[in-house]
């Protein structure tokens, strides 16, 4: 069974208690909205990884996770996400086909949340996607295993993982 809690991550400012949790999700979406207005963002903003989940698990959002394959597998993934990479292999090159396959898989006008391992990647997914007109391109703030911490480790410093969402390892 999928934990549904309402979370709020550090990252993002918290969101008031509403009258449903349609009220929630909207509230949600226009503090990011705004963020990133304020901040010149190409895409459509920021959102926890907590306000993530809760989107996905209400139907409202899709998420894209764009790690690579191996990261996906040895690493971790998120039960029943789609899968396009934003770059591929060890070696880490960009994949030229990122939005032809995403185009293949989400419509332009979905509600699209993308995740890497620390926001930075998904950040430029989302970037890419908004500029080939998806209209609701968001980042999921801190990625799937955060920050690096003082120790240069991650896993401790935010994230998916960190806030205790639901994942998977193969």
């Amino acid at each position: 069974m999928l934990d549904t809690r309402l979370h709020s991550a550090a990252s993002a400012a918290p969101v008031p208690p509403a009258a449903g949790s349609a009220d929630i999700a909207e509230t949600v979406l226009e503090q990011a909205r705004e963020r990133a207005r304020a901040e010149a963002q190409p895409y459509a903003g920021g959102i926890s990884p907590a306000d993530a989940w809760i989107l996905v698990t209400e139907g409202r959002a899709v998420l894209v996770d764009v790690r690579t394959a191996e990261e996906r597998k040895f690493v971790g993934h998120i039960p029943e996400t789609l899968h396009v990479a934003w770059m591929t292999g060890t070696a880490m090159n960009r994949n030229p086909r990122f939005v032809k396959e995403l185009e293949a898989k989400v419509r332009k006008d979905t509600l699209v949340l993308f995740l890497c391992r620390s926001g930075k990647r998904s950040a430029a997914a989302a970037e890419a996607a908004a500029k080939a007109g998806f209209t609701n391109a968001f980042n999921i703030l801190e990625g799937f295993e955060g920050d690096l911490d003082e120790r240069q480790r991650r896993g401790g410093v935010g994230g998916w993982r960190f806030h205790d969402l639901p994942w998977v390892q193969d």
